[in-house]
């Protein structure tokens, strides 16, 4: 069993679209093992991104994600960072496969609806970074 971290971001708060997107995970056999809305501070989410502060995007990235509310999960399953990758769709919506969350609810490339861990490592410190143990109800 595989942990991994996904976002619902503010885009898809605002667009009532929580249910949505966990029931498409649910659907392909990923758990929700924690779950929670937040509100992040700019600074919560310059922490959470720390990894793109020298990126262009940077600024925007983090003004959007401390705009509104947005869900965070943590989910396991087999093989569940590629997983729900596949199920988000390319980050680019004019990129995304047809029936991924990004191609049917997303707007642009930053305001993308969802966000997914790429590797076991950035999983590790995003689930990390949102749950402590006593919030994390998974089987491993």
């Amino acid at each position: 069993m595989e942990r991994t971290l996904s976002i619902v971001k503010p885009d898809g708060t605002e667009k009532n679209v929580i249910g949505e997107v966990l029931g498409r995970f649910e659907k392909n056999g990923i758990n929700v093992i924690a779950l929670k809305m937040v509100k992040l501070t700019k600074e919560d989410a310059e922490g959470f991104y720390a990894v793109h502060r020298e990126r262009p995007f940077f600024g925007s990235l983090t003004d959007f994600m401390s705009r509104g509310p947005i869900v965070v999960m943590a989910l396991e399953g087999e093989n569940a960072i590629a997983k729900v990758r596949e199920i988000m769709g390319a980050t680019n919506p004019e990129e995304a496969a047809e029936g991924t969350i990004r191609k049917d609810f997303a707007s642009n490339i930053e305001e993308n609806t969802v966000h997914g861990s790429d590797s076991p490592e950035s999983a590790e410190y995003e689930i990390n970074y949102f749950f402590n143990a006593l919030e994390l109800n998974g089987a491993s």
